[in-house]
């Protein structure tokens, strides 16, 4: 039975890395870009809601989630409109590597100098330490909600890019950019969107990670590496795969820390790494 409620937590616990991956991958599927400034997104998504939560304390925690994400929509369009689609369109997939991690840098001491390094979390209530008794293993209703969360909004992006006439001008630009601006359309602007959705997930993960654990401005490095793991297993590119990844990295940790307590991330780290020999492209790999 510990086995058992170790899976089923670990299955929850990957909700959340999948989100980490989920704009990590929509921005190298449409713009193949690898963001290293990701994780960074992540923590400012969490220092977002936890400001939030302090100055409006009578509004209910969960309901920070909308302005956080409309908060790291704005942030990602306008990074992208004023500092990324310059070197994007240098054609040189090194240039936007290295500004992004001059981005991450820049973030991550910003923070320090703005918010100081003390570990802060915010306090998700009584939601937070609500459970559910399945089948006489307790499980936790936060992590629950948020592994549903992160299904019904991979869902939705998926049908979004595949049916609606916006997803299939993200799929053309992604696949055919030269293409697409004789039909009028401007790729920079299409990037746009695609990095404000990318922010905005990445902000509403972070803010979530904030109800779960504590952080510090020099948390994004953990989790970018986490959503670099989760994008990798999962296949560069692939929505789905993000969740699967995610899914089974969860499951690597906890079932690492069952099996020795000091070692759970070592465990994940592995999986990675016999992914990587084992099948290079990932369990989906491919394009959104």
């Amino acid at each position: 039975m510990e086995w058992i409620s170790t899976l089923i937590n670990g299955l929850l616990l990957g909700g959340l890395y999948a989100l980490f991956g989920l704009g990590l991958a929509l921005v190298f599927g449409v713009m193949r870009v690898v963001n290293l400034a990701h994780g960074e997104f992540i923590v400012l998504g969490a220092y977002a809601g936890f400001f939030l939560v302090g100055w409006f304390s009578q509004v209910p925690v969960w309901a920070m989630l909308l302005p956080v994400v409309v908060l790291g929509y704005v942030f990602g369009w306008l990074l992208q409109a004023c500092v990324l689609n310059r070197a994007v369109r240098t054609g040189n997939v090194l240039t936007p590597m290295v500004l992004t991690f001059g981005l991450s840098v820049l973030l991550r001491n910003g923070m320090v100098e703005l918010f100081g390094a003390d570990s802060r979390a915010v306090d998700a209530g009584g939601l937070g330490s609500a459970s559910l008794d399945l089948f006489g293993i307790s499980v936790g209703v936060y992590p629950v909600l948020m592994l549903g969360l992160a299904l019904a909004l991979f869902a939705t992006l998926q049908w979004v890019l595949r049916r609606t006439e916006f997803g299939r001008i993200v799929r053309a630009t992604a696949d055919f950019p030269d293409m697409v601006r004789l039909m009028g359309v401007k790729p920079e602007q299409v990037f746009c969107q695609v990095m404000g959705l990318a922010a905005a997930f990445a902000m509403g993960a972070g803010y979530l990670l904030a109800q779960r654990t504590l952080f510090t401005p020099f948390s994004g490095v953990e989790r970018m590496l986490i959503a670099f793991e989760v994008v990798i297993i999962g296949g560069m590119g692939s929505f789905w795969g993000a969740m699967a990844g995610g899914l089974v990295l969860g499951v690597a940790q906890l079932v690492g820390q069952r099996i020795d307590s000091n070692a759970g991330s070592l465990y994940a780290h592995l999986l990675f790494l016999c992914t990587l020999i084992l099948k290079p492209t990932g369990l989906a790999g491919g394009r959104p």
